[in-house]
């Protein structure tokens, strides 16, 4: 078989960068743990002692369901959903609460997941764009809107922006173009379809008024 026929799945060597960045948690807990049991008492600061009191496992409310995962005390949600939950709609991407490719709703309000530390999750509601959907598989009035505009380029923005469309359709079911981008403001679209975006936010909204 030619180097053109291989498949790439079987091209491919060496781990994955899910897989990869999977150890690097792994390896950073128990980095954070031999630091703590070989410092000297002395050394211990104020935080370093909050911080150990606060429980790796935790129970957390998440698309409606109980998912117990152990949390480091400075893992932010973002992490938590993609790497130890699996849930990989939330997108990473400047990992620093400016872009909004990471956004997801926490009791019904849009937040950078980046820039949430996990353990202040617990006891609230966090939903993901694979939350959306309903039990027999129904896409989301906004979700459908999307496909029906084609709001999206290279689509790795979508879910973050198709979080912040939920929150601005449930508050404000019936927006303004005006009203629409500056809900939209605090996610950014690297191929600049902002008109398309803004066309999608619009018949999102339309559609769900429809079904009111």
């Amino acid at each position: 078989m030619s180097a053109v026929e291989i498949p790439f799945a079987e091209a491919r060597s060496g781990p994955s960068r899910r897989t990869f960045i999977k150890g690097v948690i792994a390896t950073g807990a128990a980095v954070s743990s031999s630091n703590y049991l070989f410092r000297t008492p002395g050394a211990l600061s104020a935080s370093t002692v909050v911080r150990s009191t606060l429980p790796r496992m935790l129970t957390l409310n998440v698309n409606g369901q109980t998912r117990s995962v152990d949390v480091l005390p400075q893992e932010t949600l973002a992490m938590t959903l993609r790497y130890k939950l699996g849930l990989t709609g939330t997108k990473l991407g400047c990992d620093r609460a400016e872009c909004g490719a990471c956004t997801v709703m926490i009791d019904g309000v849009t937040h950078y997941a980046c820039s949430v530390l996990t353990q202040t999750v617990r006891d609230r509601q966090v939903t993901t764009i694979e939350g959306l959907e309903s039990a027999d598989g129904t896409l989301h009035p906004v979700q459908q809107a999307v496909i029906a505009e084609g709001g999206f380029q290279c689509a790795f923005c979508a879910p973050g922006f198709i979080m912040s469309m939920v929150a601005l359709v449930n508050e404000n079911p019936d927006p303004t173009r005006e009203e629409a981008a500056q809900a939209l403001s605090g996610n950014l679209c690297r191929c600049g379809d902002y008109d398309k975006i803004l066309n999608s936010a619009m018949r999102a909204a339309e559609f769900s008024r429809r079904m009111a």
